[in-house]
């Protein structure tokens, strides 16, 4: 199993690149009425992208032995905590309810800014919260 470590990480590292381009770039389509937005290759690539991250990130556990909610996976429980946060103010900043624009860039800040703490969890391996 531990032959696959060096390739399911890279797979992972790219899914997550994938994730935040098409994060930014469909939130700035969304500002500027692109019709990009309407095409079918973006409803579905961040889906099927978002998929293969979630499993990349299983095979990684699976491979080290990190696993959350235990001492040494203290950083990954709060990553996931993090990935969470992310999902839900991705919906708000890019969800088809109606909201002000002054929320959906609030949420778009925030869900990048969640983007680098969970980038600083992954590379560092150290809790922020400590061992609460």
């Amino acid at each position: 199993m531990a032959d696959w470590y060096s390739p399911v990480k890279m797979l992972h590292l790219l899914t997550v690149t994938v994730t935040a381009l098409m994060f930014v770039l469909r939130f700035y389509w969304l500002q500027t009425g692109s019709v990009m937005l309407q095409r079918r290759w973006v409803r579905i690539v961040p889906h099927l992208n978002d998929t293969l991250l979630l499993l990349s990130g299983i095979l990684l556990v699976a491979i080290t032995h990190f696993y959350p909610f235990s001492p040494q996976g203290a950083w990954l429980t709060e990553k996931l905590f993090g990935v969470i946060i992310y999902i839900a103010l991705g919906f708000i900043a890019l969800g088809r309810r109606p909201r002000a624009q002054k929320i959906r860039w609030i949420a778009f800040i925030v869900a990048v800014a969640v983007l680098g703490v969970i980038y600083h969890l992954a590379t560092t391996k150290m809790p922020l919260l400590g061992n609460v």
